[in-house]
C-alpha cells in the first residue's frame, strides 16, 4: 500500500503542471454539474415552493380541471360542503394570477404571482415580520422575502400593482402588513392579498368590484388527523360532488412545466456526467500510454499488478479530488455574487449528490487506463521482445 501511494504521488509531483492543468478541467466539469444541479433545484423550487410549504394536507381541484390550477374553479358552496365533511378541520380558498409591480427592480417592472387567500385560513403563509392579513377585502398584502429583497419594500410601505382589466391596465394601491419566507409560484415571487381583493384585482376581461364570496382556483384543506390523508381523500370524493383532492406533492408536480423542466435538467446533468467520464477516461488512458516503458520496468523488477493498479487508482482519485475542490471553491465564490432574481439554489443534498457522482466517475473513467497498465508486457515495453 505504501509503495502504491509513493509511486502515485511521486509521479503526480514530477508532472505537477500537467496534472494541475487536468485538475482545472475537472474543476470546470464540477462547476458545470453543480450549476446544473443548482439550476434544477432553483427552477423546481420556483414552481413548487408555495404548494410544498402549504399549511394544509390536501389541495382540492374541480374534477374536470385535470389537476390544472388555472382551469379549476371551486365555488363557495363547494367549500362549505368540504367544511362539513367529518375529519376536516378547516378549508381555505386560494386563487392564483400573474401581475406586476411597476418599477420595483432598479426601475424595471417586477413580475409576481398574486395569490388570493382567506385571512387566518389554510393557504395563508405565516408572517415572519409584521402580521398576517386581517380582512377579506382590505387593501393589504403579505409579500414574500424575495419581493422584499428585490423591491426594498418593508412592513408599512405602500406599493402599486398593475393588472390588465378589459382592454386597459389598472393600478391598485396596497399596504404591506407582513413579510413571509420565500413562497415562489410559477417561478415568480409571491404577493398574498385577501381573496375578495384578489377577485377584484386579478386580470380579467372586464373590471369587477370583487364578489363577497368569489370562486377560487383551489381549496386548501387542513385535516384534524394528518395521518388519515388517504382515507380523507376518498371520503371527500365520496361526499362532495365534482372535486378531486390530492396531496401537496401531487399538486406541485402537476404545475405547468414542472415535470418536463425537471426531466430536461436531469438529462443535461446526465450528459455532463457522461462527458466528464469520457474526458477523465481519455486523459488517463493517454497518460498510461506515455508511461508504458516505466510500467514495463516496474514489472521487470518484480512489482506486482496490484501495486501498479492501486497506484493508478490513487492517482486518479487524488487528481479528481483536487479538481472537485477547486471547482467547489469557484462555484461557492460565484454563488455569492449572483443577484437574488437568478433561480439558483445550492441545496446541500443536491450538491452532495452532484459531488458524489463526480467522485464516482473519476475512478470509472480511469478503469480503461488501469486495465491497459495491467496488460503491459515487460519485455515488449522495454523493446526487448518480439
Amino acid at each position: 500500500m505504501s509503495t502504491a501511494f509513493y509511486l502515485a504521488l511521486k509521479e503526480t509531483w514530477r508532472n505537477k503542471s500537467r496534472f494541475l492543468l487536468f485538475s482545472l478541467v475537472i474543476a470546470l466539469i464540477t462547476l458545470l454539474i453543480l450549476f446544473i444541479a443548482a439550476l434544477g433545484e432553483g427552477l423546481g423550487a420556483g414552481n413548487r415552493e408555495y404548494l410544498e410549504n402549504l399549511n394544509a394536507e390536501l389541495v382540492v381541484y374541480q374534477d374536470t380541471a385535470q389537476l390544472s390550477i388555472a382551469s379549476s374553479r371551486i365555488g363557495c358552496q363547494t367549500r362549505d360542503a368540504l367544511r362539513a365533511v367529518n375529519g376536516v378541520e378547516d378549508v381555505g380558498a386560494v386563487g392564483f394570477s400573474s401581475v406586476s409591480i411597476p418599477e420595483a427592480d432598479a426601475g424595471e417592472d417586477l413580475d409576481i404571482s398574486l395569490i388570493g387567500v382567506e385571512p387566518g385560513k389554510p393557504g395563508e403563509p405565516p408572517a415572519v415580520a409584521g402580521q398576517g392579513l386581517e380582512r377579506r377585502s382590505a387593501n393589504e398584502a403579505l409579500i414574500d422575502r424575495m419581493v422584499a429583497e428585490v423591491s426594498g419594500l418593508q412592513v408599512g410601505d405602500r406599493f402599486n400593482i398593475r393588472s390588465p382589466q378589459g382592454g386597459e391596465e389598472e393600478f391598485y394601491l396596497l399596504k404591506v402588513v407582513g413579510v413571509t419566507e420565500s413562497q415562489m409560484y410559477g417561478i415568480r415571487p409571491s404577493v398574498f392579498v385577501p381573496i375578495v381583493k384578489w377577485d377584484e384585482v386579478r386580470p380579467q376581461a372586464a373590471p369587477s368590484g370583487g364578489a363577497e364570496d368569489p370562486a377560487c382556483n383551489v381549496a386548501a384543506i387542513k385535516l384534524r388527523n394528518p395521518a388519515e390523508i388517504d382515507v380523507m381523500r376518498q371520503r371527500l370524493a365520496a361526499q362532495v360532488r365534482n372535486i378531486e383532492a390530492v396531496d401537496r406533492q401531487t399538486a406541485y408536480e402537476n404545475t405547468p412545466g414542472y415535470s418536463a423542466q425537471q426531466q430536461t435538467l436531469n438529462t443535461q446533468n446526465g450528459f455532463a456526467l457522461l462527458i466528464g467520464l469520457l474526458v477523465i477516461g481519455g486523459f488517463f488512458q493517454i497518460q498510461t500510454l506515455q508511461k508504458v516503458p516505466q510500467i514495463g520496468m516496474l514489472k521487470a523488477i518484480g512489482t506486482p499488478n496490484t501495486i501498479i493498479a492501486l497506484s493508478s487508482l490513487i492517482q486518479i482519485v487524488v487528481i479528481n479530488v483536487i479538481g472537485i475542490f477547486i471547482g467547489g471553491l469557484v462555484t461557492y465564490g460565484l454563488s455569492l455574487v449572483f443577484p437574488p432574481g437568478i433561480p439558483l439554489v445550492f441545496e446541500s443534498s443536491a450538491i452532495l449528490r452532484a459531488l458524489g457522482s463526480i467522485l464516482v466517475i473519476g475512478p470509472l473513467g480511469g478503469l480503461v487506463s488501469i486495465r491497459l497498465s495491467l496488460r503491459v508486457e515487460p519485455l515488449i515495453a522495454l523493446g526487448l521482445g518480439g
